[in-house]
């Protein structure tokens, strides 16, 4: 979940994208869309499009891509404050379509967003799709794999199920069956890229450890020190890989990671 503990930033206009909706099995949620080239579909964290969120899209697009942003919960553009980020953990814990508790299922939100990666390819062209995830949103993405245009997701602190037991630290938020299409995509050269900080209770070690024993090399974990005494200073509540708890310095970790995803979505989307 987005925290931040500084002055209050402005809100977005996001003017710079243009929102519509996308229907698909009774269910319609807005979408934000901006760029153009092969679509980048940017789910955002609790709680919701913040700025932070649409400036990461903003640099998706830069690389010439098309990103599209799910409107799941929250009010888009509104900076990230303690008490909307309460409401929006509150209203998302409650929703059927997360089943934020739930281990060994997929969460019912990632039909929708299969539906959508099928719509942006088709729109868009390209090799395929790529999608990021963020805190409650950050394992969807790989559920979102068992769709064929889904070529590069990226799994930001991924922190559903919510949960600390051991069962509900070391799930990854899919059912078996779908874990099943995930493993043979990968075994066909999709990789998964995940991110989180190593102090981060609410994205276990657990979990890293076993997409490493389910996905092998086609999983890329990426581990950020968060340590107490850490050589960047790096607080022990950091969550947010790539918007609240960046640090936009060149050599920073937050950075470093930053430029792995851009890079991830380069590679793979605009060969």
């Amino acid at each position: 979940m987005a925290k931040d503990r500084r002055a209050p930033e402005p809100d977005d206009s996001l003017s710079d994208f243009v929102r519509g909706s996308f229907s698909s099995d009774g269910v319609t949620h807005d979408v934000f869309r901006s760029g153009e080239g092969p679509a980048v579909i940017v789910i955002a964290e609790i709680p919701g499009i913040t700025p932070k969120v649409a400036d990461f899209a903003r640099r998706v697009r830069s690389l010439g891509c098309s990103v599209w942003m799910p409107v799941l919960f929250g009010q888009p553009g509104r900076a990230a404050d303690g008490r909307y980020i309460a409401s929006s953990v509150a209203r998302a814990c409650v929703s059927r379509e997360f089943s934020a508790f739930a281990t060994g299922r997929t969460a019912p939100v990632t039909d929708w967003l299969r539906a959508l990666a099928r719509d942006a390819h088709a729109t868009c062209g390209g090799p395929g799709v790529g999608a990021v995830g963020m805190c409650f949103t950050g394992g969807f993405a790989l559920g979102m794999m068992v769709g064929p245009e889904l070529i590069a997701p990226v799994l930001s602190q991924p922190s559903l199920p919510i949960g600390f037991t051991q069962r509900a630290k070391a799930s990854v938020k899919v059912s078996p069956d779908d874990l099943r299409i995930v493993k043979e995509r990968v075994g066909d050269g999709v990789c998964v890229l995940g991110l989180r900080f190593t102090g981060d209770p609410v994205v276990p070690a657990e979990r890293f450890e076993t997409l490493r024993r389910e996905l092998g090399d086609g999983f890329i974990g990426v581990e950020i020190d968060s340590s107490p005494g850490n050589p960047w200073g790096i607080p022990k509540n950091a969550h947010s890989v790539l918007t609240e708890h960046l640090v936009d310095e060149p050599g920073h970790p937050t950075r470093d990671a930053l430029d792995q995803v851009l890079e991830f979505f380069r590679s793979r989307l605009l060969p």
